[in-house]
């Protein structure tokens, strides 16, 4: 971000690069999480998936797992906040 540029979320997000799962309906879809925060964060998909309005978000390595909805998309990158 630039210095000119205003944050207008609530709560900061913190870059990470980490490989996760979005879980649902018993099936799993692999996502990278590009940033995150305590309310939510933005993952990039490998290809254009329809998300349901309700899902898991699985960092198995950090054992972290959160419930989320989809807020926005562009493109591949979708921003979740946490439930």
């Amino acid at each position: 971000m630039s210095e000119h540029t205003i944050e207008k979320r609530a709560v900061p997000r913190f870059r990470v690069l980490k490989g996760a799962t979005i879980a649902f309906d018993g099936c799993g879809v692999a996502c990278i999480v590009r940033n995150l925060s305590s309310s939510g964060a933005a993952i990039d998909l490998t290809s254009r998936v329809s998300l349901p309005p309700s899902f898991m978000l699985v960092i198995e390595k950090d054992q972290f797992i959160r419930r989320c909805h989809p807020v926005w998309s562009n493109g591949k990158r979708t921003g979740v906040a946490f439930e």
